[in-house]
């Protein structure tokens, strides 16, 4: 059989001729509008040749699954119980017992308490389950005797379980702002530990709460960094050797919506370990890495929204070299999610698995230009922010005098500026929204109180970056439960649909992103119909849609005559250019474009809505 190439019939692909081409598509546009930066500042190109190094970093063992791990966080013991048995039953392959004031539980303190509970207790959780992750809990010891006297109780040998202990003092000061043990105390555990048999890890280096309340990549693996050498150093002074000590750490990360860059931040958390363990003099060997779903990017309106978000950074994090992954259910921000939604979390990770075979290739971004670089730009950015917490006296003196604090918070503020504005959207909550979206269920059971301790520190604050649009969408049901209706906008949409159809999807979106339901046309309209739509509709905001061209021709005019037939705010979808003066003398009160702030256009409607 001939071999046919038609690689030849074609010319060699060459950066300056595909260069060119864009310059002349941009026309006369810089060519730096097409780059992107990441809140760590680092570019984002739109090319990348083949990196020119692209080893595989040593992670996951080559061809070995990822853990499916699901969380536990419900306090009755016996429903619990059945949650364990029934995941480990359908697909999953380890669990999360979340124990009060783990470190996980800090964002969940926001979520709605159904008005029934039932009592709490810990006595039988275990019963037949006997592999797990258990987070740390505020009376960290009590829980490593409880653990130790179960697993005896139950005859099973010590080093045959596999469990990941979790204890983590450092990520609970920086959740909760307090805990009840240090590092040392830590120490102290996977030592006793240890002499009954527990292979561990003992400690989690936990980036997640840096994650939630909404740090960049770079501030969450140095805080992990941190926090895992705080340990290393505990357990070396506790007699341990340094190469026993760091088998007895793993790390914890959230996987995000951005798949690329959640990728690089699994890899950079190895390459980052690899270098603390050369400098400890010691050959690196793969740490144990875990991967949880991001928390801020939860929503509760259009919840489906989350499956596609948690596939995404499930997907991103198995690429990444993840070890274990837990997916939130999708409903997880409305309450305790019911069997569906954790066998929907559940089958994400089994259909990632089994069907798209994605653990089978050990490190697959190996020698790709983009990931190589967002990889390495990682390290060196996080690998100066790390050097500036040992600087300080390391991650726990880090958050006494607030460095963490002040870096997460600035970062903070400039991620909520742009979902303000929905450089970053959430499609469903602040892009594409469905006001008609049906409730969906979730467990009538009040997750487990947290015994707050004395706060020495300020804690990082959790965040979920749709909430200030849901609180949008909250007043606009207060005002639909109150009068039977919606607050509404008509969109007066002049001229064709080829004229109007754009920026009347956009406008659309933006208003019902707040609750405010658009009425629009889908046919031609003169401006005596639109004004006819106007009366009709009952609105008493009005936003034109149309062309530059239209507006040129019409615009002044209708607005005037919308602000006439009683509309309280025109709005103008677009950028007035040229015309602003002329419209702005005509009735149009506010201008709505891409990039501009969405929360205040919405928060000013209520306003003008009187609502």
């Amino acid at each position: 059989m001939s071999d046919l190439s038609l690689v030849s019939a074609f010319p060699k692909a060459e950066d300056a001729a595909w260069k060119a081409l864009v310059e002349k598509a941009l026309k006369g546009v810089p060519f730096s509008v097409l780059e992107s930066k990441t809140y760590d500042g680092a570019a984002i190109e739109p090319l990348y040749p083949p990196a020119e190094s692209g080893a595989v970093i040593p992670g996951r063992d080559p061809g070995t699954p990822w853990e499916i791990t699901q969380r536990i966080e419900i306090a009755d013991a016996g429903l619990a119980n059945g949650q364990i048995l029934d995941d480990l039953n359908s697909g999953a392959s380890g669990i999360a017992l979340l124990f009060q004031g783990a470190v996980a539980t800090a964002a969940m303190r926001s979520r709605p308490t159904p008005a029934r509970s039932r009592p709490h207790s810990k006595a039988s959780t275990w019963n037949g389950a006997c592999r797990s992750n258990s987070s740390s809990a505020p009376t960290q010891r009590a829980v490593a005797a409880m653990v130790a006297d179960l697993v005896a109780a139950r005859g099973i040998a010590a080093n045959h379980t596999k469990i990941r202990f979790g204890f983590d003092p450092i990520g609970t000061l920086a959740a909760y702002g307090w805990s009840d043990a240090t590092p040392d105390d830590v120490a102290g555990l996977a030592k006793d530990l240890s002499a009954h048999g527990f292979e561990g890890p003992f400690a989690a280096a936990d980036g997640r709460p840096v994650h939630d309340a909404g740090g960049t990549e770079a501030q969450e693996l140095a805080f992990a960094l941190a926090a895992a050498v705080a340990y290393l150093r505990a357990f070396e002074a506790a007699g341990i050797a340094l190469d026993d000590a760091r088998r007895m750490i793993f790390f914890r990360l959230a996987a995000d919506q951005d798949q690329f860059l959640t990728t690089a931040k699994f890899r950079s958390l190895r390459k980052l370990w690899s270098r603390v363990e050369e400098a400890c003099g010691l050959t690196p060997e793969p740490a144990f890495v875990a991967g949880e779903t991001a928390w801020r990017m939860m929503t509760k309106r259009h919840a489906q929204g989350n499956i596609v978000r948690g596939t995404i950074a499930t997907l991103a994090a198995a690429v990444g070299g993840a070890n274990a992954i837990t997916v939130l259910p999708y409903t997880a921000a409305l309450g305790l999610p019911e069997a569906f939604a954790r066998r929907v979390a559940r089958n994400t990770q089994t259909v990632l698995l089994e069907e798209s075979n994605l653990y089978r290739v050990a490190d697959p971004s190996a020698g790709s230009g983009a990931l190589e670089s967002l990889t390495n730009d990682l390290c060196a950015a996080a690998w100066a922010l790390f050097q500036g917490i040992e600087a300080v006296g390391g991650a726990g003196k880090a958050l006494e005098v607030g460095l963490i604090q002040s870096a997460v918070t600035a970062s903070r503020a400039v991620r909520e500026t742009a979902m303000a504005r929905r450089k970053e959207s959430l499609i469903g909550t602040s892009d594409f929204p469905d006001l008609g979206e049906d409730d969906l269920a979730v467990m009538d059971v009040a997750p487990a109180t947290v015994e707050r301790g004395t706060q020495t520190v300020t804690p990082l604050a959790p965040m979920r970056l749709g909430a200030p649009f849901e609180a949008l969408r909250d007043r606009s049901d207060a005002v639909l439960a109150k009068s039977g209706a919606r607050p509404k906008i008509f969109l007066a949409c002049l001229g064709r649909p080829a004229d109007f159809n754009t920026r009347a999807a956009f406008a659309k979106s933006l208003f019902e992103a707040g609750g405010i339901e658009a009425i629009a046309a889908s046919s031609a309209q003169t401006l005596t119909e639109v004004l006819d739509g106007f009366r009709a509709s009952g609105a008493s905001l009005a936003c034109l849609c149309s062309s530059d061209t239209v507006y040129a021709a019409v615009g002044p005019a209708a607005a005037r005559a919308l602000k006439e037939a009683g509309a309280a705010h025109v709005y103008l979808a677009g950028k007035p250019g040229e015309l602003k003066n002329a419209l702005d003398e005509a009735g149009v009160e506010s201008f709505v474009a891409a990039g501009g702030n969405a929360l205040e256009t919405l928060t000013g409607a209520y306003e003008h809505l009187g609502a």
